[in-house]
């Protein structure tokens, strides 16, 4: 067995014994098997992971905290950049970079997220938007640091832990990304079963009542902004690493409405929801523009719309519903 195979291994002893019920380690044994089982594929499952714990970071705060925000790509995109040029100026280290994206991205969502969580609604939308725009903008205009339009190329990592380089066929990058995408669910599962995260449940329900016990909403509010930016930073730095290269899109607006999708296909406010709607989303996506390549964007807009009106659980909430019905039909 070569390394990345015993790592991966050990990745699924792990899901394994992280996990509290055979339903919860489903997506780690997929993962890990899909490692021996689909040999060649590794490249799209590790996007595919990547896009999962964006979604994840999004979901913290579109699912738990109640902050609908339209700028996710901008800590995203802010990751990327920060491991990219970190890499061209020598600094090669994958770990070391990640932290340090996940520090630019956090410092980022500090400061936009002081001033946009004064607000909500429309308001918070837009200065969301605006805020993605505006680093869009820069990055762009800012050519001798991000490469502009053309993206930021020629980026090389050194080899994970110093042992496991990022090969051209992707299969240290499949196990890398697994790894930090199962951590982050780890992480993200305490946070949210902590007071703290109850505390943000009951911000989304009714913040009145919450600050009228004395929580402070604002400052709870920002906290998981900051962690949820610090998070999709990791994201980007991972695209980054795994691509060798930042492309200009990765602060579009264009991504942010996607992971926006991604997670109300799965089901926001369930951890699991973006591990079931990214890759359902990216397969329907491909299939789609294979099928009808002038008209896929409107195929999608109406099984979203479909979603949204007749299954606002998403994927996972149809089947929710389905369960207890059967358990239901089953019972006495």
């Amino acid at each position: 067995m070569n390394p990345s195979s015993a790592s991966s291994a050990r990745v699924l002893v792990a899901a394994l014994r992280a996990s509290s019920g055979p339903l919860q380690a489903a997506p780690w044994l997929a993962a890990a098997a899909g490692f021996f089982l689909f040999p060649g594929y590794e490249p799209l499952a590790t996007q595919i992971f990547v896009m999962i714990l964006f979604a994840m970071s999004l979901d913290l705060l579109v699912g738990y905290a109640g902050i609908v925000t339209l700028g996710h790509a901008a800590l995203f995109g802010c990751g990327a950049y920060t491991a990219g040029i970190l890499a061209l100026h020598g600094m090669t280290d994958p770990i070391a970079t990640a932290l340090c994206a996940m520090a630019a991205a956090a410092a980022v969502g500090l400061l936009s997220g002081s001033l946009m969580l004064k607000t909500k609604g429309l308001a918070l939308l837009m200065l969301s938007l605006a805020t993605t725009e505006l680093l869009h903008e820069i990055a762009n205009k800012a050519a001798f640091w991000t490469g502009g339009a053309d993206g930021l190329q020629g980026i090389s990592f050194g080899p994970v832990l110093g042992e496991f380089a990022l090969d051209f066929r992707g299969r240290t990058a499949y196990v890398y990304s697994l790894a930090a995408l199962f951590i982050v669910y780890l992480f993200l599962r305490a946070l949210i079963n902590s007071p703290f995260g109850w505390s943000l449940r009951g911000i989304r329900e009714n913040d009145a009542r919450m600050r009228a016990l004395g929580c402070s909403v604002f400052s709870r509010r920002l906290a998981a902004y900051v962690i949820a930016s610090a998070l999709a930073g990791l994201a980007g730095a991972l695209q980054a690493q795994t691509t060798q290269f930042v492309a200009l899109d990765s602060l579009s607006f264009e991504l942010s409405g996607n992971v926006l999708i991604m997670l109300i296909l799965g089901g926001s406010g369930r951890l699991t929801g973006a591990l079931i709607g990214v890759p359902v989303f990216m397969f329907a996506q491909d299939a789609l523009a294979k099928q009808d390549p002038a008209n896929w964007y409107l195929w999608q807009g109406l099984i979203l719309i479909g979603l949204t009106l007749f299954a606002p659980g998403g994927i996972l909430g149809i089947c929710s519903r389905a369960w207890r019905a059967l358990q239901r039909r089953g019972g006495p």
